[in-house]
């Protein structure tokens, strides 16, 4: 079993000049899933901001690994290989979708 907890979603904006206030949230901090199995990770978020880009980071011990990104402005999901996002830009919801999951998913 393939332990995939604590990936963090991130917001950063792109505003220049002002402090923007963001909250994120992620109510499921731990997910199991067994190996090659799909694997979603649900996060909301909140900013005041209009142009702004998402993350979602990979955390381990010692290092951290960008694994996707979404700007707001675009209209379609971001892929990047095993890794997709569900970007509802009006609920304000960014859930990662892991395909194929594999025991280097694994995240503290």
């Amino acid at each position: 079993m393939t332990a995939l907890s604590s990936l963090w979603a991130v917001v950063i904006t792109a505003c220049l000049g002002t402090s923007m206030a963001q909250t994120v949230s992620q109510p499921q901090r731990e997910r199991s899933v067994q190996e090659t199995q799909s694997a979603t990770l649900d996060c909301t978020y909140d900013t005041s901001d209009t142009n702004y880009y998402l993350f979602w980071y990979k955390q381990q011990r010692g290092q951290v690994t960008l694994i996707i990104r979404q700007e707001a402005y675009k209209q379609h999901n971001a892929t990047e290989s095993r890794f997709s996002v569900n970007f509802q830009k009006a609920a304000k919801s960014f859930s990662l979708e892991i395909s194929d999951s594999q025991l280097g998913d694994a995240a503290t």
